[in-house]
């Protein structure tokens, strides 16, 4: 009988919900789609699925509060509504989730600061903040924190074994301890443990009573925590393989070690909490009587013209983006296993990757030259193609993925190279790198749609603003690398490397397209 009463009143109330509900769900399905397929297959995610029920009830607490406020619609919310469509026009166009997602978010933000008012969204604001928490962050960002953790991780790992008087030797993320390796890889980076206690520590300043700078203490101090609680488990792990053998070590690794992680985390919060403040209860005082307000405010008609124009609005939204179809799947000119193995006087043979890397790097195409010159010596020659760089597919950047295989970078920064074939001269990166006493110099670069590019965030510029302008977002990593052999001057290996570049750099014009198709 509640229910039903509690329809009959709110009728009008629950149609308009259900006329936004739909035209949202019609507008960010694919979206929504993609979301919780990483919520499922990413573990880092798995939290994920508990933030909608979380920001209900930060909503449900907060009722009686918004029970005694009056709503005040609106028109500024349509600053935050045009936004998100704006933002959603630019996300379709050019394949960015992340895009889409902060769409969303000031779409929701827009609709209810138009039906509700300033004072109601107020209230509610936490819990609209707590929305961000379940979107994943951009790829190419998540890979290069992912490596930055996973090497401190490892750190912390073999400094703690090397304490209990445990010999290891650390080669980036691979440990190595004689009768076995154990490699720390994404799922034991520490970012799987950052995000969450981040969250769980967002949530705890929102029960925390005390000044802001506590807050934000709280807050930022659940990175370090999560950081030493992974390297702690590391060394843990490092420990028991010393004792019981690696087998032990695995189940141990990638089962209760995890939790454990999560728990000691939750622990020191709990204790900063203690330490720092109280909880604070949330008591409804101040307000006057529900008869007093009905009796004050005045009857608004406006909030039919809002949501005839927010539904306006989104409904022209839909149908435009109905019709339009992104077919943006460029594949190279030639196959890249008909790349050319003789290259001036570099004679080459062509290597294979194993799968689970090729699964995980998502390339489009691939090829892996050892090339030796006269004189044998080596430079290994490496080309990773991407047909479409929309909607969470990215280059893996060497920066990324060198350090974690052992390789140090002595030294790193661009390099202007003359390359006659493109103009006269390309920008390219240029790394020395080093390994239990081996050197090698590795040059990289992004080509991109007739572009050479240096790093990510200028990628991700590129592949955004072609996608609008092109419909292209294909692109390909070229890197080259060469040993520096006992007793070879640095300047020797720079020359090397270069001339092979000025000889190849024609031939990659043939396998991947540039600024114009062919």
């Amino acid at each position: 009988m509640k229910l039903i009463s509690f329809i009959k009143k709110n009728v009008v109330n629950l149609i308009i919900i259900a006329v936004y509900a739909i035209l949202l769900t019609a507008l960010y399905y694919s979206t929504f789609s993609w979301m919780i397929y990483r919520w499922y297959s990413s573990p880092d995610y798995n939290y994920c699925f508990l933030i909608p029920l979380l920001v209900v009830y930060l909503i449900w607490e907060k009722r009686k509060e918004l029970s005694y406020t009056p709503s005040s619609p609106s028109s500024y919310g349509f600053l935050p509504l045009i936004c998100g469509i704006i933002l959603f026009s630019l996300g379709e166009l050019a394949g960015e989730y992340y895009t889409l997602y902060i769409s969303f978010w000031l779409v929701i933000v827009g609709l209810i600061w138009i039906h509700l008012g300033w004072k109601k969204m107020k209230i509610i604001s936490f819990a609209l903040i707590m929305i961000l928490t379940m979107f994943p962050i951009p790829d190419f960002l998540y890979n290069n924190i992912s490596t930055r953790l996973q090497l401190i991780s490892s750190k912390l790992g073999v400094v703690m074994m090397q304490i209990f008087g445990i010999s290891v030797y650390r080669e980036g993320n691979i440990i190595n301890l004689g009768f076995t390796k154990l490699q720390v890889v994404e799922a034991c980076s520490g970012l799987r443990y950052v995000i969450p206690l981040m969250v769980l520590g967002l949530i705890c300043t929102y029960f925390l009573k005390g000044k802001l700078w506590k807050k934000i203490f709280i807050f930022f101090s659940t990175i370090p925590i999560a950081i030493l609680a992974n390297g702690f488990r590391i060394g843990i792990t490092g420990i028991l393989s010393e004792i019981y053998g690696p087998k032990v070590a695995e189940s141990f690794f990638h089962g209760f070690s995890g939790w454990f992680v999560f728990m000691f985390g939750l622990g020191i919060l709990l204790l900063e909490m203690r330490l720092l403040g109280k909880w604070k209860t949330n008591r409804v005082k101040g307000y006057r009587s529900r008869e007093n307000i009905f009796l004050q405010e005045k009857k608004k008609k406006s909030w039919n013209y809002h949501f005839l124009g927010a539904v306006t609005l989104l409904g022209v939204t839909l149908i435009i983006f109905q019709g339009v179809e992104f077919r943006e799947k460029i594949p190279p000119l030639k196959p890249l296993s008909q790349f050319p193995l003789q290259i001036g006087q570099w004679e080459g043979t062509p290597k294979t990757m194993e799968q689970k890397f090729i699964d995980a790097l998502d390339l489009s195409d691939y090829v892996i030259i050892d090339f030796l010159d006269k004189q044998k010596r080596l430079i290994n020659f490496y080309i990773a193609y991407y047909e479409s760089q929309r909607k969470g597919e990215s280059i893996h950047s060497p920066a990324t993925c060198l350090p974690g295989s052992g390789w140090f970078f002595r030294e790193a920064g661009a390099i202007i190279i003359p390359v006659p074939a493109h103009g006269g001269s390309i920008r390219v990166n240029r790394a020395l790198m080093e390994k239990i006493g081996q050197k090698q110099l590795c040059y990289y670069w992004f080509s991109q749609r007739g572009r050479v590019l240096t790093n990510a965030y200028q990628l991700k510029i590129f592949v955004f603003w072609d996608a609008l302008t092109k419909h292209r977002t294909d692109g390909a990593l070229v890197r080259v690398i060469s040993p520096v052999y006992k007793g070879e001057d640095i300047k020797d290996v720079d020359k090397r490397l270069q001339d092979f570049i000025k000889e190849v750099f024609p031939i990659l014009e043939e396998f991947i397209p540039g600024k114009k198709l062919s």
